[in-house]
């Protein structure tokens, strides 16, 4: 593996790369960095494929703009096709988690010639409607802590999450992976029990120890990435989704067009925001196939919470290169 600095969009990316064949591009999420894709950047490498995982902008290695419109769906999207462009290729498959899930289906949407096909884990593609995701949001929890509101205001979230970069990480990481989510469910207070006023980290999950998924030397290298980049970046994506809302109204309602793939943890709090979660992969199909053309591989893996790729590495390897092989 090695590091590239991709000229994209008027900006620079950082990207590992890896492997020889078709281009695949992964996009990682929030608070995450191309190094969420350690466990899948070999395995589909040796496949027969050029991997390109990117630290998206703001995050890692990639360039930092500050203003909250240089982080809208449109162009992160943009940011994608000039990675396509940068390796000299018509078309690339991608792969996206968290934040990074609706960058690839908005990548796919709005530039449907330079995609072959799409895979997303943890967050299904959305169609545009007819509210912005952050006023329903705001009226969904009009008297409860939720953390996307939180993050709206510039700085506030930024002068609590820098100071405390491990206790940030580790309690976002830890309070939203399948352990995490079930001590939620066992606990009498709930973190959506706190109030408006609440603070991000205010009665945060904690453990005593580190899940299986990730080891202190692996929380370290993340924490010294967003020591170095600070947190305005990643923040200022949940602040432009109500640009997003006006740039893509043209695409409500639109379907995805390519051979589409969507995996879940069923214990991803992803799908516990307005509902009580998907039962099995049936389930979670019958919600989301519709907003599809060609969803073409669906699973919903049991006990797995929102950092899919990294809490079920095997599985989720096993989901991708079968995916590979349909389309």
């Amino acid at each position: 593996m090695e590091f590239k600095f991709i000229e994209t969009n008027g900006i620079t990316l950082r990207a590992a790369v890896e492997g020889e064949g078709p281009l695949v591009i992964m996009v990682h999420g929030c608070p995450e960095s191309w190094f969420s894709w350690r466990h899948q950047i070999p395995v589909i490498a040796e496949a027969g494929y050029k991997v390109v995982a990117i630290d998206v902008r703001g995050y890692g290695g990639s360039d930092k703009p500050h203003a909250i419109e240089e982080y809208t769906l449109k162009k992160l999207s943009d940011d994608v096709v000039g990675v396509i462009d940068f390796f000299g290729e018509e078309q690339a498959i991608l792969f996206g988690h968290d934040w990074g899930a609706p960058i690839v289906w908005y990548t796919s949407l709005l530039n449907e010639n330079r995609v072959s096909a799409v895979a997303g884990l943890s967050v299904p593609y959305f169609p545009q409607g007819d509210v912005s995701p952050m006023d329903a949001f705001e009226a969904i929890f009009e008297d409860k802590f939720f953390y996307m509101i939180y993050f709206q205001e510039e700085g506030v979230a930024e002068s609590e999450f820098e100071p405390n970069l491990r206790k940030y990480l580790e309690s976002t990481y830890f309070s939203a992976d399948g352990r995490g989510m079930k001590k939620q469910f066992e606990s009498p207070f709930n973190v959506s029990d706190k109030g408006p006023e609440a603070k991000y980290l205010d009665n945060v999950i904690q453990f005593d120890d580190y899940p299986k998924w990730i080891n202190h030397d692996e929380m370290n290298y993340l924490i010294n990435e967003f020591e170095n980049s600070g947190m305005r970046g990643p923040l200022n994506r949940y602040r432009a989704q109500r640009k997003d809302f006006d740039d893509l109204k043209a695409y409500k309602d639109k379907k995805l067009k390519q051979p589409a793939a969507l995996m879940v943890g069923s214990l991803d709090p992803v799908n516990f925001f307005v509902g009580e979660g998907y039962k099995d992969t049936a389930d979670l199909k019958a919600n989301f196939e519709p907003v599809y053309e060609n969803l073409i591989s669906v699973e919903l893996i049991d006990d797995v919470g929102h950092w899919t790729q990294q809490e079920a590495p095997k599985q989720v390897n096993e989901f991708l290169l079968n995916f590979l092989k349909q389309i």
